[in-house]
């Protein structure tokens, strides 16, 4: 079945994209996080879904934290940081809310598949996670075949997104332990309004 071919395809490239973080880049992204006063995560369409799940994740460990674009986000200042998560590091609304915070003297910090996209340009830290391989936009079919390489099984940004999921909670495990902080602290904070 294709379903299994996929599934350990997507694995494969998951963990080849997370082991290109360095443990200077965690800790710096962590530093960041824990120093400021507010922080504001933003993302568009599935890595937008990422940005909230994240986002949750900080509110459970007690941390200070919006989602850009809910209606009860305020204002961001110069002791904030904005994460940003665009696997182009293109995104025009991305590329213009991280222009304002970066006017304002907020951090930012980069989550995407380009480290020379604008959004890693006018960053302050670039995690990045490669999405889609060189090879997966080769329109000829000959040229991948001949090469012995092939396109991945999964669909579109599926593994920037996915990637982008895993390497955030593993920065809440990180964070938990840097803050002293159990799963009973996290589950005292989860919502009871269910």
């Amino acid at each position: 079945m294709i379903y299994n071919d996929a599934l350990n395809d997507i694995i494969e490239n998951v963990k080849k994209t997370t082991e290109t973080i360095t443990d200077e880049n965690v800790s710096k992204m962590t530093k960041i996080i824990e120093e400021v006063e507010s922080i504001f995560i933003m993302g568009l369409g599935r890595s937008g879904l990422v940005a909230k799940a994240f986002a949750m994740r900080l509110m459970h460990l007690g941390l200070n934290v919006y989602v850009v674009g809910e209606t009860t986000t305020p204002a961001i200042t110069d002791k904030d940081c904005l994460i940003a998560i665009s696997g182009s590091g293109e995104t025009s609304y991305i590329i213009s809310t991280t222009g304002i915070a970066k006017n304002i003297g907020s951090k930012i910090i980069a989550i995407t598949s380009y480290p020379d996209s604008t959004l890693a340009q006018r960053s302050d830290l670039v995690l990045q996670l490669q999405g889609r391989t060189k090879i997966d936009s080769e329109p000829n079919y000959a040229r991948r075949q001949i090469s012995g390489l092939h396109q991945s099984l999964s669909p579109m940004g599926t593994i920037f997104e996915i990637s982008a999921l895993i390497f955030l909670d593993s920065i809440i495990a990180q964070m938990m332990q840097d803050l002293e902080q159990t799963e009973k602290d996290l589950k005292a904070r989860h919502t009871v309004l269910e």
